[in-house]
């Protein structure tokens, strides 16, 4: 193995095994060794533009993943959030995601994403940061998914957003107050609350 693949490899380590292109690229990692590294099986493509050390193991969340390296003020939204919190039996059919008003999220090819455009208060409000294959995810908290599941029940199902907050009563630690603080900011508190109240 030559010293420039022995040094990428440590450069690729010393970032979570994963690099966008002109990450690499400022890093000293060329386009020519990123396809020798490429062909010689030391990488592998993640989604364009995107590369992985091959010897680690397998993504857990893809999908979360890759989307996050390509978009990132997107912030993991709905069923998709629901899904990685355990809240659902949905299986999603595309990444949601949240980004704020002025953010114009680009065209990827793989996976299908379905983006929302939030005011800053509520795109900026309750955000979660998870370490996932070596990328940080933003996914909205448990409690801002609720009210925002209940926000957006028209376009989810509103039984969706009655399953979640059933699933999420019976989760360890519920955190009620702040559920609400959350309805309160999405405007669904009265939305919520008989269900709440049903549900205890």
């Amino acid at each position: 193995m030559s010293k420039g693949f022995d040094l990428a490899i440590n450069l690729f380590l010393e970032h979570g095994g994963i690099l966008k292109t002109a990450h690499a690229k400022k890093l000293g990692i060329n386009q020519n060794t990123l396809k020798r590294m490429l062909e010689a099986g030391l990488l592998t493509k993640v989604t364009r533009g995107v590369y992985r050390l091959a010897s680690l193991s397998p993504l857990v969340q893809p999908d979360l993943v890759q989307v996050s390296i390509r978009i990132p003020a997107s912030i993991v939204f709905l069923i998709s959030a629901l899904n990685f919190h355990n809240l659902t039996t949905q299986i999603p059919g595309c990444v949601s995601i949240a980004v704020p008003m002025n953010v114009l999220a680009p065209h990827i090819d793989y996976p299908p994403i379905k983006v929302y455009r939030l005011s800053q208060k509520t795109y900026s409000a309750g955000i979660e940061y998870h370490i996932i294959d070596g990328v940080t995810v933003r996914v909205y908290c448990r409690e801002k998914t609720i009210a925002d599941c209940f926000k957006f029940r028209n376009k989810i199902g509103g039984d969706i957003a009655i399953e979640a907050l059933r699933d999420y009563l019976r989760q360890p630690k519920p955190d009620v107050p702040m559920l609400l603080e959350y309805a309160r900011l999405d405007r669904v508190q009265k939305i919520i609350q008989p269900y709440l109240q049903a549900a205890i």
